[in-house]
């Protein structure tokens, strides 16, 4: 099941559970859609894999399965993720 951190990792804009601009990696790293995608260009700085829209958990379900309320921010080392870019940032996500 997924986390549903609360906040984007770069740079802390709240993520509500039902945030329609959260976007995660295939580890959960979570960021906002203006991070993921114009800072990041859809390369996670913690593993190089892309970002995708996260889903919106049902009200009901959240009730049983609530949100983690741990804020994970992360700092971002330019220099590293600008090679990640580089490796990564033209091919696919597909065959990355």
């Amino acid at each position: 099941m997924l986390e549903l951190r609360p906040s984007c990792e770069a740079c802390g804009k709240l993520l509500p559970p039902n945030a329609a601009d959260a976007m995660i990696c295939t580890y959960e790293c979570t960021f906002c859609a203006g991070c993921a995608l114009n800072v990041l260009g859809n390369v996670c700085p913690n593993c190089g894999g892309n970002f995708e829209r996260r889903p919106i958990r049902p009200r009901a379900m959240l009730a049983k399965h609530p949100a983690n309320s741990e804020h994970h921010r992360a700092e971002i080392d330019q220099a590293s993720h600008a090679a990640l870019l580089q490796q990564y940032g033209a091919i696919p996500p597909g065959e990355r």
